[in-house]
Order: structure tokens, then sequence, then C-alpha cells
């Protein structure tokens, strides 16, 4: 990296933030993009790349993101090697081959790729993938957190569970009741796929055990034999799940770790979009600003975008009528300032936040318990004009689409990624990707699979090197999320400033961004048209 492109980065970012330095944090906006800051608390303590794990078969030296923001200090030296170790620390792949659909319908999902790359540290955006195992379907998350990540955490290991209790019989809920009430083992609600770097998925506590029993109990007093439909389950679960964490901090609880964390969670904020296919049957629900698309290509070979989500922001009419429609008229002009719900936050619906739900009375009583909440990180702020609470929802906007054979893959990410790719931008890429991992791919079929041939082509992508394709569509979208230009060009240097920017700036041109590429099976998906 130049000299040049090092200054540039460093004075461009100095002089582009306003700061207001407290005694342990400093609260940062930027002013270069309307689009990037929510709440945002940033933390001095500097973080480090923990990954030196080799790439490709060669021993590369570790690459960290820089903690200074002392001009002699701020060098950036990336390798093309060392960019590509940054790029694929947070990639998965898995492969969907031993799913059952309990009805027999068509496994409709091929494969899914995603990646994940941090601008907060620590990384408030979370990811999540299961099956139903007691009904049908797959799960795809994706959680943009704020102020935080202890809600998006919280939200992408809990809202599933919401999601598969609702779409269960009511023969399969007492079971459930059953087990809990003669104290022998619970039917297994779901099958996490996971990620690297995600927490271990623990069994939820018994405080949100409880809160996901007497949900359920509530489902059997309504006496729906089959189970909620999957619009309704997922409407529901939204609502219920952002509920239980309101509830779960006025509650008093006795045991000090679960009130310091309920108390986190429900004062740091989450967005979320999950997608749930079940055969060809396809459902998003969205609240904030995170966002999915299909990638389709027509019978021309001709590819389009079709969105599945809206934004829920400033610049979303509907969200604005809708605000403007539940409270009092004397707050038109308030209730959006400067392009955020009250003037400090960008999406208009999000688990958590509490801060611009609850009445000011309720936020003194519980913050009066005894909590230290410097040590906890707990941004105190009440906007003006905190006149008719809530301003916020998590409800959620449900989408449905009937899948079909053109309906190649689905993106789900959050709004990293949106902020500096438009959907069109997103699917080309992917198809570049498909194009190249097409065009890469060695035809065993027309030649014999034998030993000399094996270490030929190990031989060949050895020599390729590092340099090779992403072998992954989320780290390519990545890649030309934070290294494109102005012209939608890719620009070395521009990528290893962004990967080496320091934890202080690194948020100031950057957020978060998350990113799952669900590739969809179109010979089952057009088998089942045809009735085979």
């Amino acid at each position: 990296m130049s000299s040049t492109g090092s200054y540039w980065v460093f004075n461009s970012t100095r002089n582009s933030m306003a700061t207001l330095q407290g005694s342990r944090r400093l609260y940062s906006r930027c002013t270069l993009s309307k689009n990037k800051a929510k709440w945002r608390l940033f933390s001095w303590a500097p973080a480090t790349l923990k990954n030196n794990a080799p790439c490709g078969g060669f021993a590369l030296p570790k690459a960290y993101r820089h903690t200074s923001t002392e001009e002699d200090d701020f060098h950036l030296q990336l390798s093309p090697e060392q960019v590509n170790e940054m790029l694929r620390t947070g990639e998965s792949a898995h492969k969907i081959l031993d799913l059952v659909n309990i009805s027999g319908g068509p496994n409709s999902v091929l494969r899914f790729e995603s990646n994940q790359l941090a601008a907060n540290s620590p990384v408030e955006d979370r990811r999540s993938v299961a099956s139903c195992l007691q009904t049908n379907g797959l799960m795809f998350g994706i959680f943009d957190g704020h102020g935080g990540h202890a809600c998006a955490q919280a939200v992408s290991e809990r809202l599933f569970y919401y999601v598969a209790v609702s779409l269960m019989s009511q023969q399969t809920l007492e079971r459930m009741e059953g087990a809990m009430e003669s104290m022998k083992p619970m039917l297994p609600i779901l099958q996490w796929l996971k990620h690297p770097g995600d927490s271990i998925y623990k069994d939820v506590t018994s405080v949100h055990l409880d809160h996901l029993r007497v949900y359920w109990q509530e489902l059997l007093d309504l006496h729906v034999e089959m189970g909620l439909n999957i619009q309704e389950a997922l409407m529901y679960s939204f609502q219920r799940l952002d509920s239980d964490i309101s509830l779960e901090i006025q509650a008093p609880l006795e045991d000090e770790m679960t009130r310091n964390l309920s108390l986190q969670v429900a004062f740091s904020g989450a967005t979320a979009c999950v997608a749930h296919v079940d055969g060809v049957h396809l459902h998003v629900a969205n609240a904030g600003d995170c966002r999915a698309i299909l990638g389709v290509q027509e019978d021309s070979g001709m590819w389009s975008c079709l969105p599945l989500t809206h934004d829920h922001n400033a610049w979303n009419q509907a969200e604005l009528s809708r605000l403007k429609r539940e409270h009092p008229e004397s707050e038109d002009r308030t209730i959006i300032m400067e392009d955020r719900l009250l003037g400090v936050l960008m999406p208009c619906r999000a688990f958590g936040d509490v801060q611009l739900k609850w009445s000011k009375e309720l936020q003194r009583s519980v913050l009066e318990r005894g909590f230290d909440t410097e040590a906890l990180n707990i941004y105190q702020f009440t906007p003006p004009h905190y006149y008719t609470p809530p301003y916020l929802t998590a409800e959620p906007e449900v989408t449905y689409h009937r899948l079909r054979p053109q309906d190649k893959f689905l993106v789900l990410a959050s709004d990293g990624l949106w902020d500096v790719l438009n959907n069109e931008d997103v699917v080309r890429l992917v198809v570049e990707h498909l194009t190249e991992a097409g065009r890469h791919k060695p035809d065993l079929a027309q030649r014999p699979a034998n030993l000399g041939l094996m270490q030929s082509l190990l031989l060949q992508r050895k020599a390729q090197g590092l340099h090779a394709a992403d072998q992954n569509a989320a780290t390519r979208l990545i890649r030309h999320a934070i290294g494109n230009n102005e012209y939608g060009e890719m620009e070395p240097e521009r990528l290893a400033a962004m990967l080496t920017l320091p934890d202080d700036l690194a948020r100031m041109y950057r957020d978060d961004i998350t990113v799952t590429v669900v590739y969809f099976n179109s010979d089952s998906i057009n088998a089942y048209y045809k009735g085979i």
C-alpha cells in the first residue's frame, strides 16, 4: 500500500469526524454518508485478527488491524495473501444433503454460503441457520445489532425457537408440555448449522425456556390443531420475543449475571431479516434495514433482481405514514429528524431499544435498581420530543414468494452491504461468481480421475496461489463492497486500506457486513411442478 493511499485514508477520516470524548468511550458520528451511523459506541480496546491459519497451503505473516490514528503509525502494508486471509476468516459453506421434508415435498435448498466482516469491535452483526425438526423448513437469519452486540446475539439464538414452536401442531405442543411437567427430555426443536466464530449454542437459560414455555402454553389455549401458518408464526414470534426481552429486565431477577445480560439486551437493539424455506414456499420476515433479494434467471438467459423486503427507515414513505398515524399530529415534524427516528436511530423497526419504547418513568425505575450502567456500556439518553412512546416496533413485514425454477439464489445481508452495493450489483456479482466457479471446475467426467490427474490439478491450483478467485459468493460481495471505487471498479489499495483501518476509525468508513447466499435446487423445484 502506498504512503499516499495511507495518508488519504488517515487525513480524510480525521477531518470527517465530530467526536465527544468521555472517560471510557468515544461517541462518534461520520459526516461522510447519511446511510452509515445508527447508535454507535466505539470502544478504545484494541482488537486483532486472531485467525493465523495457513491459507492455501502457505504460512502467512499474521495480519492485524491498526489501533492507532497517529499518522506516523498508520502504514498499510498488506500483501494480496493477507488481504485474502482477512476476507476469508468468517467464511462458511454447507451443502443441504440430509434434511428430510416431513410432508414429502421437495428439498428446494441446494447449499448456502456465508461470510462476515467486522467494522465494530466487537462485531455487532449475527447470523443463524437452522432446520425445524418437528415441522418442515429451513430458516436463515441476519441480525444487525446497534448500541452493542447483546441484543443481536440474543435474537439470533432465541427467535428461531419461537418460530418453530409457533408452527407445531397441537399434538406436538402437548408432548412438549407433558415432557416438561414430568421432567423428561424435551423434543428437539432445531438443528443448528453453525458458522466460524459463532458462540457455542447453549441450551436456552431457565428464564428464556420459561418464557418460551409460557408462549407455547398460550398457543395450546388457542386450540389450533395444525399450528399457526408461517406468516402468522413469523409475525407473532418477532413481537413476542421483543415483548419477552422487555419483560425480562422488568421482572425481579436474583442472579446478577442474568440481570446484567438482560439489561444489555434490552438497552441495545437489533434489526432482523429471517427467511423460512419449505419446499417451494419462501417467506421472508423483515424488521429494520437488513435486506433480502432473489436472483432470477429468465428463459432467455437474462438475469434480474426481485426484492423481497423494504427498508424500514426514513426514506420509506410507507414507514413515515405509519409513524405519523401512530402519533399525534403535533409530532409530525419531530418523529423523523436528520433522517433518523427522533433524530437518533436509522431503522424504524428493531428488537430491544427500550429507550424508544418505554416511558421515561419505567426507564428510570429499572435503571435505579443498582445497575453499573457505565461498566455495562448502557447508553442512557432520552431524545428530545419524547412524548408518546413507543416509537419503535419489532413487528415484521412478511413477504411470501412461491419459488419457481428460474429463482436461482437468495441473498440476505445486513445494511453494511446495501449501503455500498445496490440490488442489481449484488445479483451481478453472484452471477459472475457462479460463472467463474463453473469455468474453473475440472471436468472429471470426461477424463479418468487417476492419481496423476489429481496431482496435476493440485499443482495447477498451487500455481494459481492465493490470487485465485473467491470460492464463496459472500466473500466476493464483501470484497467488492469495501474495495470498489465510485465507478464500481476494484481498487486493491482501497481494499487494503479498508481492511486495516484502526478500530476507532473503521466504523467511519464501513459498517459490519454479514452476507448469506442461499442457492436453490432448480431440478427439485421443476420436478415439483411437473408432479414427479
